[in-house]
């Protein structure tokens, strides 16, 4: 182990839904660790943006536009990847989100927006693993989960019912990839980024972190998200594998 455990110098991380928000995060925070990083998202000019200011931190980026429902796109990211960085360590599958961002309950959500969401939020990460694992030797596979994971979600049951999965998954990949690669997942809480502020229905003179009742008494921040999953990748966790972290100010 390093000197310092929580040093990511010299490793290659991918991050899907790194275009914005959370994925931006994610993506800022490995490269202060020392990652070199290959963005993805749909959107190159967001991916360009945050390489730029990967490149400012003094790290490689790669910018691959990819759309992770598509199979043969995820692909072509990990060859690429391989191929301009080198190797691949690290893999996050961060994207994700909300096909469809009014109330959806179970009973009357139609089969193709169930299919949509299940393809996003389950299937892309399925995927994801599949192709991380044919390109990586080593290192540490992250899914991006959700506090949505526990417990009913009367007004938003298709996410979390993917979302669930999620972890389900995670701890099987776990098993299977066990020992060269680890499988964790990271459950973000309320993050106020620009999905989080689609899909919800908030008053707008009560602060949000009162009306959701957060314990810790603030809203969350991409880096926090940003900072467990540089914990997960890095040897300060070495010994875990087949968790999910929840990030939720106390939520």
């Amino acid at each position: 182990m390093s000197i310092n455990p929580f040093s990511l110098e010299g490793q290659v991380a991918v991050v899907t839904g790194a275009g914005k928000g959370i994925g931006e995060g994610i993506a800022l925070c490995l490269a202060r660790a020392g990652a070199d990083v290959a963005l993805a998202a749909r959107n190159q000019d967001d991916l360009e943006a945050v390489a730029a200011q990967v490149r400012a931190l003094g790290r490689r980026a790669l910018v691959v536009p990819t759309d992770v429902t598509d199979m043969t796109q995820l692909q072509h990211l990990g060859a690429s990847t391989k191929a301009e960085l080198g190797k691949i360590d690290i893999w996050v599958s961060n994207a994700g989100g909300l096909p469809d961002a009014t109330p959806r309950y179970l009973t009357r959500t139609p089969e193709d927006k169930w299919d949509a969401q299940m393809d996003l939020n389950l299937k892309a990460v399925w995927a994801s693993a599949v192709v991380a694992a044919e390109h990586m030797e080593r290192g540490s596979l992250i899914n991006i989960s959700s506090r949505a994971a526990l417990g009913a979600s009367v007004k938003n049951g298709p996410y979390a019912a993917s979302k669930a999965a999620v972890n389900n998954l995670t701890q099987t990949l776990a098993i299977e990839l066990a020992p060269k690669i680890r499988v964790n997942a990271v459950a973000p809480g309320p993050i106020p980024t620009e999905n989080f502020n689609q899909s919800t229905n908030f008053a707008d003179d009560v602060p949000l972190e009162k009306q959701m009742r957060v314990p810790l008494g603030r809203m969350g921040r991409p880096d926090d998200i940003g900072n467990a999953v540089v914990f997960m990748a890095s040897d300060a966790s070495s010994w875990v594998t087949g968790q999910c972290l929840y990030i939720a100010g106390g939520l």
